[in-house]
């Protein structure tokens, strides 16, 4: 009898921690519920609200406390939550409206030993509006993702540093200096330059020699873009901008340059009605996309070049002058190779060892003649004109030595300086040989291996051309 006093105390102070805890359980849980953000409410197996929290209230305009005992379907218009409860089947992300707007809701069956007890549900988003948008945004991620993709992969195959400018002129020298000093700073280049000096290669080093070398290169050819479609291409365009545009719009340069640098390439056929635009981007680095009416920012780092004389065209007003100042803030001039002598035959031995490495031939180089044949050569086309001669004689040549006969035969009709290179008679004669050989065959391809025609083409008796076809063992079969 002792015993059972004794411990029916203890009993009574267990039982009353266990409801203690319960209830601190229960108050976690109801305070849980009530900071969920979104609308949340739960009902028995009838329907029956017993639980429904306040920021659902708010958005339905009543008040929260008030709804437990009703049924669902006098709170919640088309509600589904007590056909739920019915078929024990949960219904996720579904479609639901309330209030006049599509509501993105989750109704959850809760079970107890196979049975459903309650239903839980919950308005994930204030409106489906919010998740268009939200998809929206990552399409456009995904858009941006590719593009750099694609970007990096043109890097990595094109990837200039000021150790591939090749040259020893003191003006070439000279002038790499000045690009590494402005490769320090974040301020706007201007590249000008002959087609063919190398200005997107003094871009791409100057990018890789600044403190934005790690983040995007983006370049884009401002004569190469159709009129119309420039400014998307810029500036990028939001759904809908135009017939032909993606749905999901699309990213433009200026906002994949950001935190890296833009280059953009003859920006002398830049529209008049386009460069207020590009001037505001530069000046406030922020801009909208064609169709959209929302800021971009980007700190992206502009690189401009032109083969064309933009002070001219400024004065000419083909050019606004206030974009040319703002562009001109390092102005940057590659001289034309014709300036550069000193450069010639050591950027062509570059060019051949490049050219060699590619086919895995034998090493090859120059000889004295065809070294002075080059420097003697004006080079209107610049570096460009001297890689296609590199590469067009070793796409025919065999041995190790280039001589001058090797050579294009354009390249001796200078016959004033060629009279200075003080060539024997005996490689004279080899090269006109050479030379007369590669017109005859020209001629007789263009006239479609008409000797009559290829013969008044040449300028020549079509005997004497037969006569030339036999001595150099000139096929006549096309190919």
């Amino acid at each position: 009898m002792t015993r059972q006093l004794s411990s029916s105390p203890k009993a009574l102070l267990f039982q009353q921690q266990q409801l203690l805890t319960k209830n601190q359980q229960l108050q976690a849980l109801q305070l849980i519920f009530e900071q969920i953000h979104a609308g949340a409410c739960v009902t028995d197996a009838e329907g029956i609200i017993t639980h429904f929290n306040e920021p659902y209230g708010r958005f339905l305009g009543v008040e929260a406390k008030e709804q437990i005992g009703r049924h669902i379907t006098e709170v919640v218009e088309n509600t589904r939550m007590h056909i739920v409860a019915k078929t024990g089947k949960a219904e996720s992300n579904a479609r639901q409206s309330i209030h006049g707007e599509n509501m993105l809701v989750q109704r959850i069956p809760i079970k107890e030993n196979g049975k459903v007890v309650a239903v839980f549900g919950q308005v994930t988003f204030k409106s489906i509006k919010e998740v268009g948008q939200l998809a929206k945004k990552l399409a456009e991620l995904e858009s941006q993702v590719r593009l750099y993709e694609k970007q990096l992969n043109s890097m990595r195959t094109t990837r200039y540093s000021f150790d591939s400018i090749i040259g020893q002129s003191p003006s070439l020298l000279r002038l790499k200096k000045e690009a590494r000093q402005a490769a320090a700073t974040n301020l706007s280049v201007l590249i000008s330059g002959e087609s063919g000096t190398g200005k997107e290669l003094f871009a791409q080093s100057i990018h890789n020699a600044s403190p934005r070398k790690l983040q995007p290169f983006i370049q884009l050819n401002c004569a190469a873009i159709p009129k119309d479609l420039l400014e998307a291409e810029l500036f990028g365009y939001d759904k809908g901008a135009f017939t032909g545009a993606k749905s999901t719009g699309k990213p433009g340069k200026f906002q994949l340059a950001d935190s890296g640098s833009l280059f953009l390439d003859e920006i002398g056929d830049l529209p008049l009605e386009m460069q207020p635009k590009l001037l505001r981007a530069l000046e406030e680095k922020e801009f909208e996309r064609v169709g959209g009416n929302t800021i971009i920012r980007s700190d992206f780092r502009l690189i401009a070049a032109s083969n064309q004389d933009l002070e001219g065209m400024v004065i000419r007003g083909e050019f606004r002058a206030d974009l040319f100042y703002r562009l001109n803030v390092v102005p940057l001039h590659i001289p034309p190779l014709r300036e550069r002598a000193d450069d010639i035959v050591c950027l062509a031995r570059h060019l051949l060892q490049q050219s060699v490495a590619d086919t895995a031939q034998p090493m090859v180089d120059f000889t004295p003649t065809a070294e002075a044949l080059l420097q003697q050569h004006s080079w209107p086309g610049n570096v460009r004109e001297l890689n296609n001669v590199i590469e067009r004689t070793m796409a025919t040549f065999e041995g190790d030595r280039i001589t001058s006969a090797d050579l294009p035969f354009y390249l001796h009709r200078g016959k004033d300086k060629l009279s200075s290179v003080n060539m024997p008679s005996s490689l004279l004669k080899e090269v006109v040989a050479k030379a007369e050989k590669t017109a005859i065959q020209d001629a007789l391809k263009m006239t479609g291996y008409n000797k009559v025609n290829a013969a008044e083409l040449l300028g020549i008796h079509r005997t004497l051309l037969y006569k030339k076809i036999s001595r150099y063992n000139i096929s006549l079969i096309p190919g």
